[in-house]
């Protein structure tokens, strides 16, 4: 139990606490020692709700009972939980989960992004073989149909014609790439694809935009698709210095390369030791508030012009690396988040 991320205790019937795991004391900024031989339901704000559900276990009225309350911590403000009281083997004894409700949240999150990615993988595959039987038809008919023609008005709505399909042709394959290209795998060092990102950025947008490096040299290499990740980071730097076009003519654009290892981290249902965290970090508007919640459909954008698959293909490309992007943002400050297991 001390490997879990869930805050857990064991009650005794009259909700004295037998024992508590790690998360529960750092949580509670109090000793192990001090949380066992004390009364839980004394921790919360409201201690009646965990007295009657320990009530209602004791009488047999329920197995398990789920309830919101604040945890009360020493030196800190309350936290807001999602208790779970169960029953265990014996009737001797109680457990109880306390899940943090921004943790809840977030994992919520996750599930909705690892859902929502799938879905649009099928989407994108079946949408773009449906476009692409019968575009070639239409372009060869026009190119017949331009070759008997004389009129020279007549021949400019052929090349219309022949030009439409294949801008609609370039736009099926660039859904198709991360279906089609195969996972080469390799040693990475993530430093090197920021730096790679960075080069290009800089060449893109040579003056008013600064990048900032914020790296953590102890982080090690990881086998993935070198080149996956680089267009991966350089979809989401690209959006973020298109998105500072005012502050890039005032001169103070700015966007941020930060390198972490987390520990104990959870995403994507499954909790891994150690995983790479990569922020891309702006100064910029942020992102509109009617698509906040959609930055990842595919051909959603927030820029006139955009075709909206940079952020979709960034994802699809970090999800086969068992990883996930995720996105907080506000106005100054946008924060895109790569999380990915590391070995």
């Amino acid at each position: 139990m001390d490997l879990l991320a869930t805050l857990v205790a064991v009650l005794a019937p009259d909700g004295t606490v037998v024992f508590a795991n790690a998360a529960l004391e750092d949580a509670l900024g109090i000793s192990r020692r001090n949380i066992t031989g004390s009364c839980l339901p004394d921790l919360f704000t409201e201690p009646l709700h965990l007295q009657n559900a320990l009530r209602g276990i004791a009488e047999n009225e329920f197995a398990a009972l789920r309830y919101d309350a604040w945890l009360k911590r020493q030196g800190h403000e309350g936290l807001p939980v999602h208790v779970v009281v169960a029953q265990t083997d014996t009737v001797e004894e109680v457990i109880v989960e306390l899940l943090p409700l921004e943790q809840q949240a977030r994992q919520d999150r996750e599930e909705r992004l690892m859902d929502q990615a799938q879905v649009n993988k099928e989407l994108i595959r079946n949408l773009a073989h449906e476009i692409k039987n019968p575009l070639g038809g239409i372009r060869g008919a026009a190119q017949l149909l331009q070759m008997d023609l004389v009129s020279k008005a007549l021949i400019e709505y052929t090349q219309v014609i022949i030009h439409e399909a294949d801008r609609l042709q370039l736009l099926v394959d660039r859904l198709l790439a991360p279906h089609r290209s195969p996972h080469v795998v390799g040693d990475v060092n993530i430093h090197e694809v920021c730096e790679r990102v960075r080069s290009l950025i800089l060449a893109e947008f040579p003056k008013g935009l600064r990048v900032v490096r914020d790296y953590d040299a102890s982080i090690p290499e990881f086998r993935g698709d070198r080149e996956q990740l680089i267009q991966a980071v350089l979809n989401i730097a690209h959006n973020a210095a298109q998105a500072l076009s005012e502050r890039v003519a005032a001169g103070d654009a700015q966007i941020t390369f930060r390198t972490r290892v987390g520990r104990q981290v959870t995403f994507g249902k499954q909790r891994y030791r150690l995983a790479l965290e990569l922020h891309v970090i702006d100064n910029g508007p942020g992102v509109p508030d009617a698509i906040k919640d959609r930055i990842f459909y595919p051909l959603v954008s927030g820029r006139d012009g955009g075709s909206g698959l940079g952020l979709t293909l960034a994802q699809t490309f970090v999800q086969q690396h068992h990883g996930l992007i995720e996105c907080e943002s506000t106005p100054g400050q946008t924060d895109f988040k790569i999380l990915i297991p590391l070995p």
